[in-house]
């Protein structure tokens, strides 16, 4: 065979007589450590486009003239593209390979960044913007099928070391972009230009890994092989899971987007701000660990969805009552809040019991999660704007912490969609 004489990236090894077996094996011993290597820099590549900006946010509204409900749109952009754009992932990984893919999302993201503070105009800004957001987010959907095709047996720390990297690209992003835009003279456009070279770093790793083709015979890992009838807006679970996912993502782009700016309005420095936001995010790198491994343990997650919130509450009370004087705790408790995200995708492969019911489910729930959370940034920045001031945002942010808290129980709760949504003539018999 032609694999026999060449061999190519193959996600596992062929099983050949011993002379070619031996030449395969390093070869695919040094596609999994590029894998590896690409894995973490793609991750690393996941937020800074968000969190620089939201560390900047005042200098680019000054620098194009934005008011407040055109800065809250800005803040809005990142679910749009998520959920517009990350439809679309599995199609053209089928068509043209997830590593094709991830690797195009990183040039999208290298492109959108160099190019977005050189527009000289807020549409310009936008469209340059949701050019890096697109590439981030068929990456993002893609990610986790690529963990589990080239690490089938390593999914779990696989996924705990993109984790961690996407955290510490997200905190790194929001500590270090005021302070290298001061060493670079105080531009906030090559504070933001900067990050794209982050970008064009990732993309080398996943070149010679773009000739992997995962569709190869139709046999993507993560893609449903049939359907099996399942409904999932017929389960309530379901639903519940998505409300959930959007009201922690709308609390998680709020923050990344607004949060700086609210300590700095409360005569924190520019510098401070950043970081404090820099550690809201790196509590996501040891939580992303201990709580999916908690959740797992546990029949219901209701418990740990209350103590998240409790801590949300908590969070966005001290920012409203004295947001520089306790700056430090509120971050970390807010901090703890936004790792609900873990938690939702935890639930999402123990709320479905087939991969079907796993792959259905969490398509809907990110997609319609991502849709529900679009207007949150949006409006935080029509109330700041015409109130002038961030009591009632704040308030706000406070208030969808209840029906979140509400969803997530429901969605905690040890049932499957299958029971739920399976349609009646192939519902199990004696399911539990």
């Amino acid at each position: 065979m032609a694999s026999e004489e060449t061999p190519t990236l193959t996600p596992t090894p062929i099983r050949t007589e011993s002379a070619p077996e031996a030449k395969t094996a390093p070869t695919r011993a040094w596609a999994v450590r590029l894998m590896m290597v690409g894995i973490v820099l793609a991750a690393l590549n996941l937020r800074p486009a968000i969190t620089s900006l939201g560390a900047l946010l005042e200098e680019v509204r000054d620098g194009l003239g934005m008011s407040g409900s055109v800065a809250g749109l800005l803040t809005s952009v990142p679910p749009l593209c998520f959920a517009i754009f990350g439809v679309m992932a599995p199609r053209l990984a089928r068509r043209f390979g997830p590593g094709a893919v991830v690797c195009a999302g990183m040039v999208a993201i290298a492109a959108g960044l160099v190019i977005r503070p050189f527009t000289g105009n807020t549409v310009g800004f936008l469209v340059a913007s949701a050019l890096a957001l697109m590439g981030i987010a068929v990456s993002n959907v893609l990610m986790p099928v690529i963990v589990k095709r080239w690490f089938p047996d390593r999914v779990g720390s696989m996924t705990g070391l993109y984790s961690m990297a996407l955290a510490l690209g997200t905190s790194l992003a929001a500590a270090v972009t005021v302070p290298v835009t001061d060493a670079l003279g105080g531009s906030w456009k090559s504070g933001l230009a900067l990050w794209a070279a982050l970008a064009v770093a990732a993309v080398v790793p996943w070149v010679p890994l773009a000739r992997e083709r995962g569709a190869k015979g139709g046999n993507t890992v993560g893609a449903p092989q049939q359907d099996d009838g399942l409904r999932i807006t017929r389960s309530r679970t379901a639903w519940a899971l998505a409300v959930f996912f959007g009201l922690q993502a709308t609390a998680a782009y709020i923050t990344m987007g607004w949060m700086a700016q609210i300590f700095r309005d409360a005569g924190v420095s520019a510098g401070t701000a950043g970081v404090l936001l820099a550690v809201t995010m790196a509590m996501g790198v040891p939580l992303a660990f201990v709580i999916p491994r908690l959740a797992t343990r546990l029949p219901s997650q209701g418990p740990i969805v209350i103590a998240l919130g409790v801590c949300g509450l908590a969070g966005y009370a001290g920012l409203y009552f004295a947001p520089s004087g306790g700056a430090w705790a509120w971050a970390v408790l807010l901090g703890i809040s936004n790792c609900a995200f873990p938690l939702a995708l935890t639930m999402v492969g123990m709320r479905a019991r087939t991969g079907t019911g796993v792959a259905k489910l969490s398509a809907f729930a990110q997609s319609t999660g991502y849709l529900i959370s679009i207007p949150g940034p949006l409006l935080v920045g029509v109330l700041y704007q015409h109130s002038g001031g961030w009591g009632i945002p704040i308030a706000l942010m406070a208030a969808l912490m209840v029906p979140q808290i509400v969803v997530g129980v429901i969605a905690g709760r040890n049932r499957t969609v299958e029971d739920e949504a399976a349609p009646a003539e192939a519902a199990p018999v004696g399911a539990a």
